[in-house]
């Protein structure tokens, strides 16, 4: 049985917030690490994690945040669903205090009763690539996979088998 089948958001997201501390101290060490090194920390539980994960059984990204969305982003979203790049910004975003385009509200207006996306093919990049814990220089988003914990289980338990890893490495 998957050890996500039935993982509960909000007691991911309250475990992430006790810990935040401990997670915030742990992502300082990390820092310190070789590029590489540091990757390598967070690729294989990724890959480990989502082995077993179904984010459709979850959606807490889509349910509570707003991806970035980039000029070809809009272009594309504005194509998929037939309408002028500046009649989806109008619709659909607004430019947030980093001077980012985002959502004007949660949850996702794409977003469908049974966590599927209306507009998958066309999605943000930064929807694709979610929750970025295996992307290549991850030191340069450390601080927001740090955010992440407080929002995704996935990204929690990609944590945790780190924590497990660097405990192994000192015993």
């Amino acid at each position: 049985m998957s050890e996500l089948k039935h993982y509960d958001v909000q007691q991911s997201i309250a475990k992430a917030t006790s810990e935040k501390k401990k997670n915030k101290a742990l992502f300082s060490k990390l820092k310190q690490l070789k590029t590489k090194d540091l990757d390598e920390k967070f690729h294989i539980p990724h890959d480990n994690v989502f082995e077993n994960y179904n984010c459709l059984s979850c959606a807490n990204c889509c349910k509570t945040t707003s991806p970035i969305f980039t000029r070809k982003d809009v272009d594309r979203l504005a194509a998929y669903l037939d309408m002028k790049p500046v009649e989806f910004q109008i619709k659909y975003l607004i430019i947030d205090e980093d001077d980012d385009f985002v959502l004007h509200s949660s949850p996702c207006p794409f977003l469908e009763e049974d966590n599927t996306c209306k507009v998958y093919s066309a999605r943000p990049n930064a929807c694709r690539e979610y929750p970025h814990t295996n992307r290549k220089k991850m030191y340069q988003i450390l601080d927001l996979t740090l955010q992440n914990t407080l929002v995704c289980p996935a990204v929690n338990l990609i944590v945790e088998k780190i924590k497990k890893g660097l405990q192994n490495q000192a015993n």
